[in-house]
Order: C-alpha cells, then structure tokens, then sequence
C-alpha cells in the first residue's frame, strides 16, 4: 500500500527520501512524490505517475534542496493514478500533507470545506486533510495543536505527515488504523510507515500506537496520545542486518524469498520445541490455561493468509479434535456472528496491518470469544498488540507482493498451534505429537529437497507460455494447497487460474477442460490418491493437460499429455508445506516467461491497510 518517508535535518534531506521512497516500492504503489521546505524559504513539491525512477529523473533535473520534508508512494484509491492525485496534496502554497488510509467522510467534509472557499485540484480524499488543516490553523496557529482539532473529525484510517512552511522546524505526524514509525537519529529525526524506508539513516526506532499525535523536531520527540496525554513510546533499536532489502545473487525478491523458507521455518521452529513435544508456552504465559478451555477455533484472515487458515481447518479437526471455521476477514466483519461457547478466535497476517484482518479482531472483542490469538510475521504490528496471544512466524522482510515464505511459516506456525491445543487437552493419539515434532525438526531438510528441483520446473513452465487459463486441482488439505497455487499463478503471471476439490470436476469445471487448459494437480501418497487418480483420468479422457506433483511412492510417470514431477516422500501432515514451494516455483518460472513485474505486479499491494 501507500509508503509515508518525511525528515527534519541540519543536511539536505531529499536524497534520504528518495531512499526511502526506493526501500517501500515492494509495498506497491502507481505515483510517488516530494515536497521539500527549500533554503530559500518556499515549499516545493515535485511528483510523477508511476516508478519512483522516474521521480528521481524529475528531481535530477530540478534539484528540491532543504531540511524538512516528505515523501509519497501512493496506491490508488480515490481518483485514478495520475499526477494531480499524487502526494503530497498541499493547501496553499504552505501546507503539505501526505496520507495513508481512507477517509470516509471526506465527501462531507469536501462539501463543508468548499463552502469555506477551498478550492480542490484532485480526486482525493487527502486534499480534505489538507484544506481541513489550514483551516484550523486559522483558529489556532500552532501546527501540532491544529492537527490534534483536524483529526478529530476525520473518520476512518489515516497515517498523516505534515509540514508547514510557517512552522519549518517540526514534521508533525497523527496514526489511527495506519502504522509509522519514527527514525532517531543525532541532530535529525524521521518518520515512515515501515522501519525498512529508514534503515540507511538509523537503528533506533519509535513506533506511534493507535491515536498517538507526534510533533518530531531536529533534536526532539514529543508524543500525545489518544487522550491528549503526554507519552513516552519505547525506543527499539533494529539489530537485523538490511541484507533483506538486496536481492543478492537472484534476479527476483520472490525467488530469493522461496529459498529462504528452509531457514525461516527452520528460525520459526527455534525454542519452540520440546524433546517429542511442543512448547506450549511459546505462544504465551497464559496460553496453557486459554488453550485448556478451547472448544472451538474460528479462524479469519485474507488471501494468501486465508488459504493457511484453510489447511488449519483439517490438523484442528483431524489431529486436535476441534471443531474449526475459517472465514475471509472483510465477510466476517460485516456479517452476524453466532459466536459458539470456548472459542479461540485466531487471525493470520503477514504485515499485522491488514485493514480486514484488524477490524474482525476488533469486532472479536465485542462478540464474547473465549480469546484471541495472531499469527503474525510483524512483532510490533497492530494486530500482535491487540490480541491476548501471539506466534510470531520469524519470515523475515518480505519485499515481494506475492507471499512465499510468510506462508510456508504460517502453515508451520499453525501447525504448531494444532498440536498445542491437542496436547494441553488430551485429544492428540498416542505417539502422533511425537512423531510430528521428529518430522517438523527434518521439514527444512525436505523443503531443500523441493527447492533442489528448481530446474526441472523452470522447464514444465514452458508448457504454459501461451496458456491464458488454468485449472488447479487438490483433494482434502490440498484443495488450500492448489488455491493458493492458482493465486500465485494469477497474481503474477496474469494467467486465470483457479482452483477446485478434485472430486468436483464433474459437478462443471470439466466442462472448460481442453488442450489449451493445463491443469496442475498435487498428488501426495494418502487415502484419497486413487480417488485422485481417477479425476485426472477423467482430464486425459477430454484432452486436457496434466501436470502432477506427486509423492515418490505413488507409482505415478509420465505419459502422453501428462508430466509427472516426483516429490520427497513426507508424512501426510506436513505435505501441504512441502508441496506449496513447486506451486510457487511453477508460478515464478511462468511469470518470466511472459515477462511480468514478478515483484510488484499490477493493481497490488503488499500490506492491505484500507478496505
């Protein structure tokens, strides 16, 4: 989504939010922007549609030189991409703002503004901010003071940055449902949405909690919070090396992130495992004593992240013995809720920060669940603060939109959680808690092995440079599996791909089957294998084109319009882990192919934090 960078500085600060504006691409965005207050007194701005290369060419050719400023990525969502709608959105020739979120009163507001005699140059609903602003600063001159009256009639999400040029020593900043963070620095200060825009200038960090109102200067930080009280917020200094914001030796972020998952897993399972067991206390101190009244598991998170919930579903009721739901956060919000009695509500995240994921937790509270536990990849994110229980997924930075590693370290996350909650209430079999945890601690081995058949996939995804569609097949927890691998497809390749339990091929996805439609199928050696193997017959019989996954065991080969790509032999449980990394793989090599912003593809972002 949108990226916020702003500094105040004794040195020229243009090129720091230049940087920054470069380390918050991966969020996605479709315009970038400066405004800059100038040694020569004035507020300058510069802003383009698309890249921020194409900023950084505008800024070459007319420098913005001074100590306090702000910059922009913008993710449309008032008015179309396009450079009157970029930020920073200014009131007059003074006042700058920028903005992550939505306003939903800005049409009121809007109106009311227009009335004063504001007059409005974008589609934004930012530019209110703006106007509202400048407004209040004519009832009250100091700028800090008129932010606190400006956002007390703002409805909605809003991470603000402001700078004035009557007040050119401050960067006045307000946080409600949109995260920043301030950069402490000596003799400077800053500000963003993400700590990775500011790692080139600081290690020291602050993050605005909800509410929160900051007034940063060069040489100091000040913080009221919600209530208008003054706060302090813990200083956090980074120690994680920035090695996740280069590439490396790969061409892509998301190829480099589908081979870090043996270590990531591998850095989520550390201290989380006993002898035959798992650490239940990993979850939190409280977590035995929550976990031993669950009944229930209502699980709610969107995307990729949703797809983990989906796999959950199957360990919660086939291991743990709980019943379990699993809904798309932005339905959960807005529906009637029968809450049953004991139930754990459980969201999953990559950011923290998903607007739905968050607003479901907030309605949680509200709904009479027993308690509420994150799965989350962001220690410091709104969600981990918010909810009773946390499991932290140890991914690491993840620049690529499409999720890769925060997935497989969901999934292992959630697994984790499975057996906890078998094991505090006794449902587990004998001996299976044990056994798992054996075939957990070798999982990063056999995702190594996955990944070692790289080269044999770049080779199947040629059977699909000229493909338009896709058809992905899974039975039992696979059916997730193959949702997620037609997600992975259709966001970065743009081929239409979707996914169906295999044994519904007959209830009309075989009517679209031919040979111009591949379908992808995962195949691990289970219960449901021959009834697998008689749906793919069924795809042959009309000409259709078979790739397939399957375990080494299952006596599958090659033949006429089938390819057959043999997988490590894994226990059933954890094969949804294991046979996620060829679909993301297969997705990857398919995107080169045609030539997408694998990366960054088109009309997404990373980290949703608006409806």
């Amino acid at each position: 989504m949108c990226g916020i960078v702003g500094a105040v500085a004794e040195r020229n600060i243009t090129a720091i939010l230049l940087e920054g504006l470069k380390r918050l691409e991966y969020r996605g965005y479709d315009s970038a922007g400066v405004a800059v207050f100038s040694n020569n007194g004035t507020l300058e701005r510069v802003r383009r549609n698309g890249k921020v290369a194409e900023l950084e060419q505008a800024l070459a050719g007319e420098p913005l030189v001074g100590r306090l400023g702000i910059a922009h990525t913008r993710w449309a969502t008032h008015g179309a991409p396009c450079e009157r709608n970029a930020h920073p959105h200014f009131s007059g020739s003074d006042l700058a703002v920028v903005h992550n979120g939505i306003i939903e009163n800005h049409e009121a507001l809007r109106e009311q503004l227009k009335g004063l005699g504001y007059v409005f140059t974008s589609d934004t609903d930012t530019e209110v901010i703006a106007h509202l602003l400048q407004h209040k600063l004519k009832e009250q001159s100091d700028l800090t003071a008129a932010l606190k009256s400006t956002v007390k009639e703002l409805h909605g999400a809003y991470g603000l940055a402001v700078i004035s040029a009557k007040q050119p020593d401050r960067l006045v900043a307000a946080r409600s449902g949109s995260p920043l963070v301030i950069g402490l620095g000596l003799g400077e200060n800053f500000l963003a949405s993400d700590q990775l825009a500011l790692r080139q200038v600081t290690d020291r960090f602050m993050y605005l909690e909800e509410g929160d109102i900051a007034e940063i200067r060069r040489d100091s930080v000040h913080i009221w919070d919600v209530n208008g009280q003054t706060v302090e917020r813990e200083t956090v200094q980074y120690r994680d090396g920035a090695e996740a914001a280069d590439k490396g030796e790969y061409r892509h972020y998301m190829l480099k992130e589908i081979h870090e998952q043996p270590a990531v897993v591998q850095r989520t399972l550390e201290n989380r495992l006993g002898h035959d067991h798992v650490l239940v206390q990993a979850f939190g101190p409280q977590a035995a004593e929550l976990f031993a009244k669950v009944r229930n598991v209502q699980i709610v998170a969107c995307g990729t992240s949703y797809h983990a919930g989906m796999v959950a579903r199957y360990w919660l009721e086939s291991l743990a013995g709980i019943p379990c739901q699993v809904e798309v956060a932005s339905e959960f919000r807005y529906r009637k809720v029968v809450v049953q009695p004991d139930t754990l509500f459980v969201s999953i995240s990559q950011s923290g920060e998903t607007a739905d994921t968050l607003a479901a937790l907030r309605n949680a509270k509200e709904l009479g669940f027993l308690g509420s536990l994150a799965i989350c990849n962001v220690g410091i994110s709104s969600l981990v603060r918010e909810s009773d229980l946390t499991l932290l997924t140890q991914a690491g930075r993840e620049i690529g939109v499409a999720s890769t590693k925060a997935f497989t370290t969901q999934l292992v996350g959630l697994l984790l959680l499975t057996l906890s909650l078998g094991q505090v209430r006794g449902t587990l079999e004998a001996g299976v808690e044990a056994q798992l945890v054996e075939e957990l601690r070798r999982l990063p081995t056999r995702l190594g092995e996955a990944l070692a058949m790289d080269t044999t996939i770049e080779k199947v995804a040629e059977l699909f440079a000229d493909k338009h569609h896709t058809l992905f097949l899974g039975r039992g927890a696979q059916f997730p599996v193959a949702m997620e691998g037609a997600l992975k497809l259709k966001e970065i390749s743009y081929i239409h791909a979707e996914a169906y339990p295999a044994g519904e091929l007959k209830h009309g996805p075989l009517a679209l089957v031919d040979n111009d439609m591949p379908v992808v199928t995962v195949a691990p050696n289970n219960e449901l294998l021959e009834k697998l193997k008689s749906n793919l017959q069924e795809v042959r019989a009309r000409g259709g084109e078979l790739v397939v996954f399957a375990d080494e065991q299952a006596n599958m080969s090659d033949g006429e319009g089938t390819h057959v790509i043999n997988m490590p032999h894994i226990n059933d449980v954890l094969a949804p882990i294991l046979y996620t990394i060829p679909l993301q793989l297969l997705s990857y090599y398919v995107a080169v192919l045609k030539g997408t912003d694998v990366d960054q593809p088109r009309n997404l972002a990373k980290s949703v934090t608006v409806e």
